[in-house]
């Protein structure tokens, strides 16, 4: 990735042109920079940020120029200005940050639709989430922990231990342990009502043999590879398991959907009951750099661009 002057774009008819103060940055775009989900070269990275409105196109009613907004499905925002799209853009409350806006919205609501929808987890059970000190991983825990759930994290390191234990996490085990028995050894043998994993294939196995008998993986991302393909009936044997692999574009897929999920996470945030913690900044310029310390589990929570 390299940085490139061009021209500012103009808003057409239920588009808004925004000057960006912070951009979210996902795995999902390393995903699109090395090709496993492919674009037409050359593009321009992104897809959430938050900022202010410069220019609104025809139609737009709703949304003005110098309103601070966010949003999670705008192609193109590694840059300085994005065109969003008027339904795609969410209204930033005051008393949220510029950059806790720009990283809320695509983690929280994955996280949202995970505790929420794909598996809702009720208070008393208990679940394994991967990555605990991830972006998604301490916003998912937090959700899980306030619904009454107990959770179990992943984690590499010492200190993302600690910030994984600050989330909310009652029992954190390290990659190099064997999961899958000390999840059943911290469940009297019972396993987890449900796995959230976004590892993928280095975590695939270990959650299977995590679950309960009828307890649901939801396998939401691949980290560290995709999973290769298995024999369905190895469901059957292991408990009646339930085996999804969700994504959050199938969970905001009408206005009222998608103001309930983000209305639910910049609620939680503006009443201090979830805490979105920034990792680190880069500029625009250092995107790359970025992603290389992304890819590498050298960061923790979320991670942002600041133009």
């Amino acid at each position: 990735m390299k940085v490139v002057d061009i021209p500012i774009p103009t808003p057409g008819p239920g588009q808004l042109l925004v000057r960006t103060d912070a951009i979210g940055i996902n795995y999902i775009d390393t995903y699109f920079r090395r090709g496993l989900y492919p674009r037409a070269l050359p593009y321009v990275p992104g897809d959430e940020g938050s900022g202010v409105i410069e220019q609104v196109g025809a139609d737009v009613t709703e949304f003005a120029p110098g309103h601070r907004v966010a949003w999670a499905a705008a192609p193109g925002s590694y840059a300085e200005h994005v065109l969003v799209d008027a339904p795609s853009a969410i209204a930033v409350p005051d008393g949220v940050p510029a950059d806790q806006a720009a990283s809320a919205l695509l983690q929280g609501m994955t996280a949202h639709y995970l505790i929420e929808s794909t598996y809702p987890a009720q208070r008393g059970d208990t679940v394994l989430v991967h990555a605990g000190a991830g972006g998604v991983g301490l916003l998912l825990t937090q959700m899980a922990v306030a619904k009454g759930v107990n959770v179990i994290t992943t984690v590499s390191t010492d200190a993302k231990a600690e910030r994984s234990r600050q989330a909310g996490a009652a029992h954190v085990v390290r990659y190099e342990e064997d999961i899958a028995a000390r999840v059943r050894e911290i469940t009297d043998g019972e396993g987890v009502h449900a796995v959230y994993d976004g590892v993928g294939a280095d975590t695939f196995e270990a959650s299977l043999a995590s679950l309960r008998i009828r307890g649901t993986l939801a396998l939401f991302g691949a980290a560290s590879g995709p999973v290769p393909p298995m024999d369905p009936q190895r469901l059957n044997g292991a408990g009646s398991l339930f085996l999804t692999r969700p994504t959050l574009a199938h969970h905001i897929r009408d206005r009222a959907e998608l103001e309930w999920r983000a209305g639910d996470v910049f609620a939680a945030m503006s009443s201090g009951a979830l805490t979105v913690e920034i990792g680190a900044r880069y500029a625009l310029e250092d995107a790359a750099t970025a992603h290389t310390d992304l890819e590498s589990r050298r960061t923790t929570g979320s991670i942002v661009l600041v133009p």
